[in-house]
């Protein structure tokens, strides 16, 4: 039965990426996104048909571990500019560590407002980065991974569906600098959509990703134990 499960799952959910995907491009609404159109279309299946979401899970297994892998796939455009890299090192090193730091200190500057407590504050901090680095991040500080994931989506949804136009709206039209921007902000769904607009916009979203993800797991727990000593 498990194995069932494992086929019946992951059929469902690509068979509902590609659907998605088309219809996104069909429609061409920015909100709109492949992933905000199968996000609610699987939740409406596993709503209405009862299924759990553990079992659901499960059957998804192989492809949450190659969620794991794809960020390696990751590499390749990063080499790609290489060159471009070593010419813009500095900015680029600057841009990268006033993103990291930007995004946690927004995440717990607006926990703190709320009133979450410390899991929360380790569960939110790290949620620009991509979900794999994120969850383990999340994880050494003591966060709720299931809360991490939340965040890492709302992040990438929002980053993804405005992003690009907030910045033209700022009047920045350096595909370098947008690139950077959308990688550093919402991660694999940033870097997705820059893709769709250059693959030199993509491969600078990329780059930021990755050094993003880098930094944010050597700068969180330092910072972590920053707030712990302002709040106790």
């Amino acid at each position: 039965m498990a194995n069932i499960y494992l086929y019946y799952y992951v059929f469902l959910t690509i068979i509902v990426f590609i659907l998605s995907l088309k219809l996104s491009q069909k429609i061409n609404i920015t909100l709109l996104s492949p992933f905000l159109i199968g996000l609610t279309v699987l939740a409406i299946i596993l709503i209405t048909t009862k299924i759990p979401y553990q079992d659901y899970y499960q059957g998804n297994e192989i492809l949450v571990k190659l969620l794991n892998i794809s960020i390696v796939a990751l590499a390749y455009p990063f080499y790609e500019q290489l060159s471009q890299i070593r010419r813009y090192w500095k900015s680029i090193l600057i841009i990268v560590i006033f993103a990291t730091t930007f995004s946690m200190l927004t995440g717990v500057v607006f926990t703190l407002l709320l009133g979450g407590d410390t899991a929360i504050l380790a569960s939110v901090l790290p949620k620009s980065v991509t979900t794999p680095i994120a969850v383990a991040i999340s994880k050494e500080i003591n966060g709720e991974p299931a809360i991490t994931a939340v965040g890492v989506t709302v992040a990438g949804l929002i980053g993804s569906s405005f992003g690009l136009t907030i910045l033209n709206w700022c009047n920045i039209k350096n595909p370098k600098a947008i690139g950077l921007g959308m990688g550093a902000v919402s991660h694999a769904l940033g870097t997705a959509r820059s893709l769709e607009v250059s693959l030199k916009m993509g491969s600078f979203s990329s780059i930021s990703l990755v050094l993003c993800g880098v930094l944010s797991s050597l700068f969180a727990p330092f910072v972590m134990k920053i707030i712990l000593l302002f709040i106790n």
